[in-house]
């Protein structure tokens, strides 16, 4: 137990003084001293209680889910009749009620339409639940009503789609370590250390950036567009603001078909070569390139519509095909703007419109208080457990402060740097108890010594055993400890995470500094000093 060879002690002390190091440029950003530039310097991230930042509280619309599911369930039916042989005609399909419902022409086709339809309603296929209901009246109509498990599932997928949607979102602005997290059904919270204005980040995550491309309906009257009037099969949608291109404020515009904006590969801001304004510039992957390319190549002298988030942005005329699988969008944008934009289409689609229900702000000036209280009552704590251990153990104790003390909190931060951890004013509570549990461990160790002595056994033998002997009891401490944590860090959130990271951290360096390098500090005096007592 106290033997050390020469690489293990270069490995223990190098492993302590690196982490060490690596403590120093979180510890300097309280101070003015700056690193010089160009040199690494990890940091601990404070979270939003220490730092101040943004608080905002989203919610989704189920409605607009179900009606989502309406669409698509719409456009398979009539995919799936076309492609029936011989194919089934259907009449005009309405979703009025949330459900589908639409008549077969041929009744000698109904049971061959119900057993092309019936593979859509089939649910995940894990709890054999069917995602819709299918029914035939009348003898020819057909009524699709999904069910409430289907909608229950939808539902969770598209929050947890969006849930990843907002993440990345504001990773592209650079925001480090935002915590992003569903509550209940149908809401996101979403805090960002460290961001003192709001407004860009709803207007960021405000926006669902749903790209389509559909073409234009040229026959549609303009007076019955302007009554909300639309030809069978089309949709009427406004124009956004500043971008209509006539006297009108809407355009007509096929319901189906089209392309979506989730096949883009990439979205960046660009300047229009000719007229040098901001635009964005994007690019399909291969199938929606395909797609891209023969929507053009079929509607060469025709209109087609770049629609964003139900609103046109612009309604260009196809001159010729557009083979490269890129594209261009332009209008009213500023720079500003135009990367938003790009930042929002490269992150995905929201899969559901997200509203802000509440903001908060939070000012740095109470993150600077709770650390400053912190500070204070982590610096008397400290000198209190210092003065009383140096008093009770002398120089055992001297060791125990200056290794499960004062280099144990250098390696917490050392670590938390590394891994970019977040710091919380629970993780502060978090330091404060692992500080605690590293100098119980050492005395642990320091008694059970004592006992050894006071049966007589030699000097070496004592601090042998007693070493060997605590810390089988610290060990099964700490095992328990770090049970709790990962309990509390997988099923916890917010507060309850940073603190078990923090305590998670916090268990194995004061293990390694209370038990192996006061033992290896102990060992090299004992070999050096020879004594003949101690003064315990």
């Amino acid at each position: 137990m106290l033997e050390f060879s020469i690489w293990k002690k270069v490995w223990y002390w190098g492993l302590a003084a690196v982490l060490c190091l690596l403590a120093v440029p979180t510890l300097l950003t309280f101070t003015n001293i700056h690193l010089p530039a160009g040199v690494p310097a990890p940091k601990v991230n404070l979270g939003l209680d220490l730092a101040g930042g943004s608080r905002l509280l989203l919610e989704a619309d189920r409605n607009q889910v179900i009606q989502q599911r309406l669409e698509g369930m719409e456009e398979s039916v009539r995919t799936k009749l076309n492609a029936a042989q011989p194919r089934i005609a259907i009449g005009d399909v309405s979703s009025r009620g949330g459900r589908l419902t639409f008549t077969v022409r041929d009744t000698s086709q109904v049971d061959a339409a119900r057993e092309a339809l019936l593979p859509l309603t089939n649910g995940a296929g894990l709890t054999g639940q069917r995602d819709w209901d299918i029914s035939v009246v009348n003898g020819n109509q057909f009524v699709l009503a999904p069910t409430d498990a289907g909608i229950d599932l939808e539902v969770s997928n598209a929050m947890d789609t969006a849930v990843e949607v907002v993440r990345k979102r504001i990773d592209a602005l650079g925001t480090k370590e935002p915590d992003i997290r569903r509550l209940g059904g149908t809401r996101i919270d979403v805090q960002v250390p460290g961001l003192q204005d709001p407004a860009a980040l709803k207007a960021l995550l405000g926006q669902t950036a749903k790209l389509e491309f559909k073409m234009v309906d040229e026959t549609a009257s303009p007076a019955d567009l302007a009554q909300g009037i639309a030809p069978p099969g089309d949709e009427i949608v406004p124009y956004a603001e500043g971008m209509a291109e006539g006297p009108s404020p809407v355009i007509a515009v096929k319901r189906l078909g089209g392309i979506t904006g989730d096949q883009l590969t990439n979205a960046k801001q660009g300047f229009d070569q000719q007229n040098n304004r901001a635009v964005v510039n994007i690019t399909f992957n291969q199938q929606g390139g395909e797609k891209f390319a023969a929507l053009t190549s079929a509607n060469v002298g025709k209109r087609f519509a770049i629609i964003l988030d139900g609103k046109v942005l612009s309604a260009p005329s196809i001159n010729e095909a557009i083979l490269g699988g890129s594209a261009q969008i332009s209008g009213s944008f500023t720079t500003k703007s135009a990367t938003q934009l790009a930042i929002a289409l490269r992150s995905g689609a929201l899969p559901v419109d997200l509203k802000v229900v509440e903001e908060r702000t939070v000012g740095p000036d109470l993150g600077a208080e709770a650390i400053h209280k912190g500070a204070v009552a982590m610096a008397v704590g400290t000198l209190a457990l210092v003065l009383f251990i140096i008093l009770t153990y002398g120089r055992f104790g001297i060791y125990a402060c200056i290794c499960a003390l004062g280099i144990n909190i250098l390696m917490i931060l050392g670590v938390m740097a590394v891994f970019g951890t977040t710091l919380t004013l629970p993780g502060i509570a978090g330091f404060v108890l692992t500080l605690g549990a590293a100098v119980d461990a050492n005395v642990l160790i320091n008694e059970r010594i004592r006992e050894e002595r006071s049966k007589g056994r030699r000097v070496v033998q004592s601090v042998e055993l007693g070493y060997k002997e605590a810390s089988r009891a610290i060990f099964d401490a700490n095992i328990t400890n770090s049970i709790a944590a990962l309990l509390m860090f997988a099923f916890g959130s917010g507060p309850v995470r940073g603190f078990a990271v923090v305590l998670m951290i916090g268990i194995v360096t004061s293990v390694f500094t209370a038990v192996t390098l006061t033992r290896m500090w102990v060992a090299g005096w004992l070999r050096k000093a020879r004594p003949s007592d101690l003064n315990l």
